[in-house]
């Protein structure tokens, strides 16, 4: 019995101070807390899961996911995983994403992609795209390649709900 208080009473301590940092970290602007509000990312994102983004350093990876604002919006956020970087050639066909012509070993995906595309991706800018292909209809299939500028923040953690939370 005393163990397992003892147990709990680390596990209480850890959550106070990771609430802590988080908190410091959001006050002092290097991080941002977003709530996923729609199902363009899933599986990897549901709507309701709240996140934790860093200001972006230096250009985004493959793979990262990002938040943006939206061109003509600029007060709504979108969050998406990129896919192109800085002059490669983005297409899909058959469902598959190709990057300079090569099939993208996709492991986020959810789906095939539904629209057959071939885009270069300009210098400066990325090519984003939802997890959930089919189910995302704001990215750069619609957008157009994203200036890395307007990139601001990178998903590092997801912290709500409980059950899920964790690094990314």
């Amino acid at each position: 019995m005393r163990r397992g208080g003892h147990i709990h009473k680390r596990g209480l301590a850890a959550a106070t101070v990771g609430v802590a940092l988080i908190g410091g970290a959001v006050l002092s602007g290097m991080s941002r807390r977003f709530a996923v509000v729609d199902e363009s990312m899933r599986p990897n994102f549901e709507p309701d899961d709240w996140v934790i983004a860093q200001r972006r350093r230096g250009v985004p990876k493959r793979g990262d996911v990002v938040v943006f604002t939206h061109p003509s919006y600029p007060d709504l956020f979108i969050l998406k995983r990129v896919i192109g970087l800085p002059g490669e050639r983005v297409s899909s066909a058959d469902g598959q994403i190709c990057i300079d012509s090569r099939v993208l070993a996709d492991p986020w995906g959810d789906g095939p992609m539904c629209a057959d595309s071939d885009d270069v991706v300009p210098g400066d800018t990325v090519w984003v795209l939802g997890d959930n292909r089919c189910g995302s209809s704001v990215d750069s299939r619609v957008l157009g390649a994203i200036p890395v500028t307007d990139v601001g923040w990178k998903v590092v953690a997801r912290y709500w709900p409980p059950g899920r939370a964790g690094r990314l």
